[in-house]
């Protein structure tokens, strides 16, 4: 891409968009994402053939040309432009981040069946780096951030890589106490609901007509928490969902299963604790005790990092905002109007 400024304005730029290039998946179909573009930033934008001429603030201006060329990159790797891609882009390029939003946005985890997953935003892109490059991580954040999608992903490219010999998927059955022994069915039919998320994400990932043999060869293990007490688990990808309905105890006890040639990644919303009031949650006291160990390291996923529908994230944001005012204030609830939009 070129740029040059004309002699008609000093705040006036011209974007030339490689001829290679079309203009419509740079625009958008009907112009959405030029809208969106006009909307972010304080200034005007005029397209004609392949150059796109950017007038207003200095600073405003360099950043749509910034953006631009990012979004050509994104396009040149094969997966296209939506919405979402040129809004997340807009938001990274305001953090002002040394990373580059092509980079973030076109990481490629997996693909299976024309489906590829891929980090939305920068604390997600972090997070998988930080599952590279560590053997404990922990994915601490609210619904819809991805920490445990995420995770999954990154323990089957592992595992396709041969990097670990198998996965082992595990969450406290909080809500039974963990007395599988008092729910009727067999032990399959006891275990299935707290289990179901994760076989769900599974089936996202791979052939599905793999997973019962994988299943039962034990290359994938799903199983309650309560199962990995004695174990010693040596080249594996263990994941550890919905940990903040862990206790310190159980919590020490599933890190110390950690074996030769294995990683662990540990996720959970200490937001939503569903222990008796009297027990305290392991995740949120573990960053006090391990956040100076080497080799652990903690990824914080905020509303920001939400990837489900818009809504969500605004929700998330809401009952962050409620939880901050209670606290400082000791009011029941903030007043109307204050809560994010």
């Amino acid at each position: 891409m070129s740029e040059h400024t004309t002699n008609q304005t000093p705040h006036q730029h011209t974007v030339t968009v490689p001829a290679s290039i079309p203009m419509v998946s740079v625009l958008g179909p009907g112009d959405e994402f030029l809208r969106i573009i006009e909307r972010e930033f304080d200034a005007n934008i005029h397209a004609r053939g392949n150059s796109v001429t950017v007038t207003g603030d200095p600073a405003e201006a360099a950043q749509v040309e910034r953006l631009l060329d990012e979004m050509v990159t994104l396009i040149r790797t094969g997966q296209g432009l939506s919405s979402e891609l040129v809004e997340r882009s807009i938001g990274m390029l305001r953090t002002e981040t040394q990373e580059r939003p092509a980079e973030v946005l076109s990481l490629n985890i997996l693909s299976n069946r024309g489906r590829t997953i891929r980090p939305k935003t920068l604390n997600q892109k972090r997070y998988v780096d930080a599952i590279d490059k560590h053997t404990v991580v922990f994915g601490i954040g609210p619904a819809g951030t991805g920490k445990t999608y995420l995770a999954m992903a990154k323990a089957v490219q592992a595992l396709q890589a041969k990097e670990v010999n198998r996965i082992i998927l595990t969450r406290p059955a909080v809500e039974a106490g963990e007395r599988l022994g008092y729910l009727p069915g067999t032990l399959s039919e006891k275990i299935d609901p707290y289990l179901r998320p994760l076989y769900d994400a599974l089936h996202d990932m791979l052939d599905p007509e793999s997973i019962p043999k994988l299943l039962t060869a034990g290359t994938i293990e799903v199983a309650p928490l309560a199962y990995m007490r004695g174990r010693t688990l040596n080249d594996a990808f263990i994941i550890l969902d919905e940990a903040q309905n862990t206790s310190p105890e159980q919590m020490k006890m599933f890190l110390t299963r950690l074996g030769f040639g294995s990683r662990m990644v540990v996720t959970g919303d200490v937001t939503q604790v569903d222990l008796p009031a009297d027990t305290r949650s392991g995740l949120r006291v573990v960053r006090d005790i391990l956040g100076d160990v080497r080799d652990v390291h903690f990824s914080m996923l905020t509303s920001h990092d939400v990837v489900r529908h818009k809504l969500v994230g605004r929700i998330v944001a809401a009952y962050e905002t409620y939880e901050e005012q209670r606290s400082q204030s000791g009011a029941d609830v903030p007043q109307r109007g204050q809560g994010p939009r």
